[in-house]
């Protein structure tokens, strides 16, 4: 059950990040998945600047997916130019 609540929570971080930088020019699909990647990609950020997030929680998963699905959208927006 712990993978699909990451894969949802990857979703809708995708989906957050896309309205919160709004969209980059990508579609929704890849919007959801760069915030499934984005998901691990935030909690390796996390964990080396040293920020702590509560991981149990749905909202402390989704705090650090959506951080991390946004310097995602950042970065691959750079290479799409």
């Amino acid at each position: 059950m712990g993978f699909l609540w990451y894969i949802i929570i990857g979703i809708v971080a995708g989906f957050a990040a896309g309205k919160i930088m709004r969209g980059g020019g990508f579609g929704l699909v890849v919007n959801l998945v760069l915030g499934i990647i984005g998901g691990v990609l935030g909690g390796w950020l996390f964990s080396i600047l040293g920020i702590g997030v509560n991981d149990n929680s749905i909202i402390g998963s989704l705090i650090t997916s959506t951080a991390g699905a946004i310097v995602l959208l950042w970065a691959v927006s750079l290479f799409k130019k």
